[in-house]
Order: structure tokens, then C-alpha cells, then sequence
């Protein structure tokens, strides 16, 4: 199958987890009726702090796992479950999770780059003071084809979205929360770079901007062709952005550009280094 109907979720975040966890089933209820695949933003569950996400922190198997994994069960959709603080061993990982249509985990993705920034005159934070970082890039089957999921910062590290299109992803999905500063400057600009660049389809998934919130989300999900224009993007407000992607698409493009195979391995060569 060619053609995917895709809706991300840019949905508003309060303090409480309950509640998040209940506009998330709401709304990807409400998407589910006209997509096959619905994504969820960064650190959908909780608010976007290092007290919020220790405070959030649960292991696979808690309450906010379940209740994705009864959402894509329940509404027989893939489930791209934005990101949530996952513990293990006594560690937390920036954590998406992707479900199938039957509600088996089928991926995880950690945040390979954690977002430690300090801007003159802007956004200073440091996600490493809480969590750890994953080491391996992320790609699964679907009947569509293969898909792949970074989280925010990681679309920062061209090398990685290079390994996840040469691994056979024709779409890379990225629940992301870039800031005000960042996300004026430098949004758009990433994901139409990566699009360009690997001959994918890129949707980045954010939540929705709340002005008086302790970190104010740049919002605007965004969905970026392959030959990088700009397909579909929400404002600051809370809604769903449906699209069907054309995945035949990007096999067009890449035998026209046929970037891929002109790529000169006998000088230079990205490859993933497993840990």
C-alpha cells in the first residue's frame, strides 16, 4: 500500500497527568476515524520540566503505557506514542513507544540527544540532569512500509535521520517541543533540510503553545514532502493535522534525484555504531 492517512495530535498539556492521559485517548479517539497512523507530542503525559518528568517517571507496563497501549488496541490504529519519562534500572529515558493496530508494542525509541541548551538572551535547560540517553535509532514495519521516530533535538543530528532513510524509513516521525527561540528560527528549516536531504516524508508532532506554562511550546506540527515543501501545518492552537501521504512519492523523487545511490562510500560513509 502506497498511500497513508497520517494525524498528529498537537493537544494542550496541564500539571496533572490524568488529565493529559485523558485528552490523549480523546483525541486520538477523534483521529483514529480518519487515519491509519496518529502521532502524539513530546511529553504529551506531563508538563515540559525535569520536576515534571520525575515527578511523571513510570516504568513500561504503567499506567501511562497502558492506557497507549489500550488506545491503539481500542480504536485499531498505529499509535506513534509522543514521549513520556520511561524508568528503568533506576534511569529515565525520553521515551516513545509505537503500537500497533492490535495494540502490541512493536518499537521504542529513547532520545538519543538530549536537549541541554543555554541561549544568550534565551532558553536555558538541561534535559541530561534527568535523563539518560538511548543508543539506537529506530525503524519498524508496517503494512504501508517502514517508518522511523526520532524525538525533538535528535532532528538536530543529520547522521541520524541518514541511517533511519538508509535503513528503509520513507517517513520519520518526530514528536518534538522546540522552544520559542528555537522554534522560530529553526523548525521549519530543520525538517525541510532532513526531508530534502534523505527523500522522506517528515511530520513533526508538538504540543499545543500555552503562553503562561512554565516552558512555552513553539507548536506548529508540521508535515514536509520529500522534495521538501511544506504540506500541512497547525498554529500555536490545539487541533488535529490529517494528510494522506503519498508514499509512492518519495520512490519518485529518489529515482529522479537519485541522491542515494551517488553517494560517494569510498570517501565517506555514516554508519551506526551499536552499544
Amino acid at each position: 500500500m502506497k498511500k497513508v492517512r497520517i494525524a498528529l495530535i498537537q493537544m494542550n498539556i496541564c500539571r496533572e497527568v490524568e488529565e493529559n492521559i485523558r485528552t490523549a485517548a480523546r483525541m486520538i479517539r477523534q483521529a483514529a476515524a480518519q487515519a491509519d497512523i496518529v502521532v502524539l507530542p513530546e511529553m504529551f503525559c506531563c508538563l515540559y520540566t525535569n520536576s515534571a518528568f520525575r515527578a511523571a517517571k513510570e516504568p513500561k507496563g504503567g499506567r501511562i503505557w497502558s492506557a497507549l497501549q489500550k488506545a491503539a488496541a481500542e480504536n485499531h490504529v498505529w499509535l506513534i506514542g509522543g514521549s513520556m519519562p520511561e524508568e528503568e534500572n533506576g534511569r529515565i529515558y525520553n521515551t516513545c513507544f509505537i503500537f500497533d493496530r492490535e495494540g502490541r508494542q512493536i518499537a521504542r525509541h529513547r532520545k538519543v540527544h538530549l536537549f541541554d541548551i543555554a541561549i544568550e538572551g534565551g532558553q536555558h535547560f538541561r534535559e541530561s540532569d534527568t535523563f539518560t540517553p538511548g543508543n539506537s535509532y529506530t525503524v519498524f514495519d508496517t503494512e504501508f512500509g517502514k517508518m522511523g521516530v526520532e524525538i525533538c533535538f535528535d532532528i538536530r543530528f543529520q547522521e541520524l535521520a541518514r541511517i533511519t532513510a538508509l535503513a528503509g524509513a520513507q517517513v520519520i516521525f518526530i514528536p518534538a517541543a522546540f522552544n520559542m527561540t528555537t522554534g522560530p528560527a529553526h523548525w521549519e528549516l530543520h525538517f525541510r533540510g532532513r526531508a530534502v536531504d534523505n527523500q522522506v516524508f517528515m511530520c513533526g508532532c508538538a504540543p499545543a503553545r500555552d503562553e503562561n506554562g512554565p516552558y512555552v511550546s513553539y507548536a506548529n506540527s508540521i508535515i514536509v514532502s520529500p522534495w521538501g515543501e511544506v504540506t500541512g501545518r497547525l498554529d500555536e492552537s490545539a487541533g488535529i493535522l490529517y494528510q494522506e501521504l503519498d508514499l509512492a512519492l518519495a520512490d519518485r523523487i529518489r529515482a529522479q534525484l537519485p541522491i542515494m545511490q551517488n553517494r560517494r562510500t569510498d570517501l565517506y560513509e555514516v554508519q551506526w555504531k551499536q552499544k
